[in-house]
């Protein structure tokens, strides 16, 4: 169990990482071209990514069952992901 701990914490961190950096390419692009929709996309990347950390602090550090991480986790990727379909939707 410890193995699938530390794969975790990694997989996470991984996120955390890569989600991160989306976000900030996103709003460095918002702030190039001062489009609403590529704001809104890094929101949604945004909110993505500190579910995962949210998720994975909370399974580390306050002993959140791994049950209740999953749907939390999967309740803020599927907020990310409604506000990303919605970014791509948007019209100026």
């Amino acid at each position: 169990m410890n193995g699938i701990i530390t794969a975790i914490a990694a997989t996470k961190a991984i996120i955390l990482f890569l989600g991160g950096g989306i976000t900030y390419i996103a709003f460095k692009a918002y702030r190039r071209s001062d489009e609403p929709s590529i704001g809104v996309l890094g929101i949604g990347f945004g909110v993505i990514t500190v579910g995962a950390l949210l998720t994975g602090v909370a399974n580390q550090f306050f002993s959140v069952s791994l049950e209740i991480g999953v749907l939390v986790n999967s309740v803020f990727v599927a907020v990310g992901l409604a506000v990303i379909m919605y970014s791509l939707y948007m019209q100026r």
